[in-house]
């Protein structure tokens, strides 16, 4: 009994195991983003954007410094207890270049020195050398000696010990990485001549003499870092009689044109008055102050430039993925405001007609799977209809009575049929197969229409070149915050897009709540197929491919409940996201095809791809720098910049509202959306890439519903309907 126990206990403990496994679709956008963190973060600190200390200390008093150090050369030598200065002997200059190396100046510099034979010393922050490794090998490979300048370089007399540890450690590390060697050679940001030592940066020189470093200042300072000009900086460079010196001069920081014509004068000049330009170890005659890395430590180093190069392209494409998100956002919004306008206009004219008027009776096709607690209010919407319509409430396979609702209520021109649970394109079809006349409305089980809204969806057909109609889907659970988000949603991104691709001829959608087709257009294209989760994007575009048009109807409203939980808002939207891209790529030879095919493959498919795949795809890129700009800087423009987008949006909802009829109250909510909301969608968004890539497939995924939308009041223009009361309406019980 006792190993039986523990038998199902081990076999609980697996199965609660593999519930608590996080989803493949899942984790793999949450390394995505992780990964994306890290990169960033390394590329702020590679940038001096993290742990940057720009304080500068003051000068201090002399009186711990010992003598000889005030008083000798610029070599410091502390290591092992030894307090040691060195001079450069007499007619040698040790050419020395700081806080580099720079992608423009540094090969100049090296430019020059190769010419004029010379050597010198390069004084390198980890940050650059991580950044530019090709020119710290370039230094070692032409003979030049490199040196420690710190990774960050912060005034280290403000840094504790662990800090300048960490300083040197990691600065010797980017050097490792670069060109394969460490140095012993190291010189303290904002540093000057020996006598410059004082009581704050003695201790330091003190304590990284006691790490193995050799502290090196100078005799001569060009000051080329203030662009004194040419003949300057070689006065003030060149020593007095024929004394040798350090010279301290730079490579980074700015524009130092004027530091390689100084240097291109220099060298010829005090060459000719006997001076010889060496490495400092030449110059003083001892052995190289670099020695070869290998095994872990150099494997080390180049690792950490292999991450740094890596977050520095990485950064780069993101720069240009925000030029192209910029571009494409930017874009939309001027076509959308421009064309929508045009729509409206058209569409509003007094004397406006698609053709002559349809009066004929269309069929009403209701699929339904397990919408007890929505079908009453959809059926009686359409019954309450002022044009003539038969309704087919087509039961897939429900589990819950909704067949059974519909058959109670006994209402006139609604027939039942029932079928097995195949799916919702199979139930579409077994209605299309039975609909009674050739233009039949298609709505989803949770939606209600208003008394106008079959004739005014109806009405383009009028136009015999007309071959499916997209109506306008609101949201008629709005009084919640996600509610009112997708009420944004839907008014701005929906049906402002519509009147854009019903103007641009390539409207890629006909929503499932509210739209219309001609039967005669469906049949020879074989009616709603399931090769896609995303039906209704699957036949509006077969319908382009064939030749028919596909407009879009203001005026004909519907209700539908939107999803009121996060849980459910992913799954619908995954699905959407997911079909859409299945879709595109269904139909990708449009773009090589001839006639109606080819227009719309060359003018819609690349419309839809960009902005309803890759624009979203894209987008978090705001975000994403919006946030790196908050923590790195420059926040103040950060914040415009973000400011300034978010604008943008709001003139464009602002106008979507406008044309919808709509109240402008609930923009309220568009910061926050555009914060928390947008970021929902992202991740859908990529984990609806992630799986088509990965080649996964995704079943149909049913929607919980409260069943609170009700028909709206009559004549009530742009006004939501109001929620149902009494029993039964929101107590989430089944019916059976």
């Amino acid at each position: 009994m006792a190993s039986s126990t523990r038998r199902h206990g081990a076999a609980r403990s697996a199965r609660e195991g593999s519930r608590r496994r996080l989803p493949l679709r899942l984790l793999l956008p949450l390394l995505v983003l992780v990964a994306l963190v890290a990169m960033l973060m390394l590329r702020g600190y590679v940038h001096s954007e993290i742990l940057a200390d720009h304080r500068v200390q003051p000068p201090a008093a002399t009186d711990k410094v010992p003598q000889k150090i005030l008083e000798g050369g610029p070599v410091i030598d502390v290591r092992g207890g030894r307090t040691e200065s060195l001079s450069v002997p007499d007619h040698r200059l040790v050419l020395t270049f700081d806080d580099g190396p720079d992608p423009t100046w540094t090969p100049r510099v090296l430019d020059v020195l190769k010419k004029h034979d010379a050597h010198a010393v390069f004084f390198v922050t980890g940050t650059m050398a991580s950044r530019y490794p090709d020119l710290v090998e370039r230094m070692v490979d032409e003979g030049h000696e490199v040196g420690l300048h710190t990774f960050n370089h912060p005034d280290l007399s403000f840094q504790s010990k662990k800090r300048v540890d960490w300083e040197l450690s990691q600065n010797q590390l980017a050097i490792t990485g670069a060109a394969g060697v460490r140095t012993s050679l190291f010189r303290p940001p904002y540093s000057s001549f020996a006598d410059a030592m004082d009581d704050k940066s003695w201790p330091v020189t003190e304590y990284i003499g006691s790490r193995g470093y050799i502290t090196v200042v100078n005799n001569t300072d060009s000051e080329d870092w203030k662009k004194p000009g040419v003949d300057e900086i070689i006065r003030r460079a060149t020593p007095h009689g024929g004394k040798g010196a350090i010279v301290l001069m730079h490579d980074s920081g700015g524009d130092r044109h004027q530091t390689v014509q100084a240097l291109d004068r220099f060298l010829p000049d005090l060459k000719k008055k006997g001076y010889e330009f060496d490495n400092l170890t030449e110059a003083l005659d001892v052995p190289s102050a670099m020695s070869p890395v290998t095994g872990a430590e150099l494997w080390k180093g180049r690792a950490w430039v292999f991450l740094v190069q890596a977050s520095e392209k990485l950064t780069d494409g993101l720069v240009v993925g925000l030029a192209v998100i910029g571009t494409l956002v930017i874009g939309r919004f001027v076509l959308m405001l421009l064309l929508s306008g045009v729509h409206a206009r058209r569409v509003r004219r007094r004397r406006f007609r698609w053709g002559p008027a349809v009066t004929e009776p269309v069929t009403v096709l209701v699929p339904a799977y397990n919408e007890a607690k929505c079908i009453e209010n959809t059926v009686r919407s359409l019954v309450a209809s002022d044009h003539p319509v038969e309704v087919i409430v087509i039961d897939d396979g429900s589990s819950d009575g909704t067949a059974r609702i519909v058959e109670g209520l006994g209402l006139p021109g609604v027939r039942v049929i029932r079928q097995l649970n195949a799916g919702k394109p199979s139930a579409l079809n077994r209605g299309l197969a039975n609909a009674r006349y050739d233009i039949v409305v298609m709505m989803d089980g949770d939606t209600v229409f208003e008394p106008s809204t079959v004739r005014e969806l109806v009405q383009p057909f009028g136009d015999p070149r007309v071959g499916a109609v997209a109506g306008n889907a609101k949201v008629g659970n709005k009084d919640s915050l996600i509610g009112a988000w997708q009420h944004i949603e839907y008014v701005m991104g929906f049906n402002l897009d519509r009147r854009m691709y019903d103007v641009l001829g390539c409207m890629p959608t006909i929503p499932g709540a509210v739209g219309a087709f001609r039967r005669s257009a469906l049949e020879p294209i074989g009616g709603m197929s399931d090769d896609t989760l995303a039906e209704d994007t699957d036949v509006t575009m077969a319908l382009h491919r064939a030749g028919w048009r596909v407009v879009y109807a203001e005026n004909a409203r519907a209700w539908t409940e939107a999803p009121e939980s996060v849980g459910q808002l992913w799954s619908q939207r995954y699905r959407w996201s997911y079909g859409t891209m299945q879709a595109i790529w269904k139909h990708r030879r449009a773009v090589i095809e001839k006639g109606p095919s080819g227009r719309f493959g060359r003018v819609g498919l690349p419309f839809v791809s960009l902005f309803m795949v890759l624009a979203p795809l894209l987008a978090p890129l705001i975000d994403v720098f919006l946030l790196y700009g908050l923590v790195f800087g420059p926040t103040e423009k950060t914040i415009v910049a973000w400011l300034g987008v978010l604008a943008i949006q709001a003139v464009c909802a602002a106008y979507a509202f406008r044309l919808d009829r709509e109240k402008l109250t609930p923009l309220i909510s568009l910061p926050l959306q555009q914060i928390v909301y947008r970021q929902i969608m992202y991740v859908v968004l990529l984990q609806s890439w992630i799986t088509a890539l990965t080649g996964g497939r995704l079943r149909w995924q049913k929607l919980r519903r409260s069943g609170g939308v009700s028909a709206p009041p009559p004549g009530a223009d742009g006004v939501p309907p109001q929620r149902r009361s009494g029993a039964g309406a929101m107590d989430g019980r089944p019916v059976g």
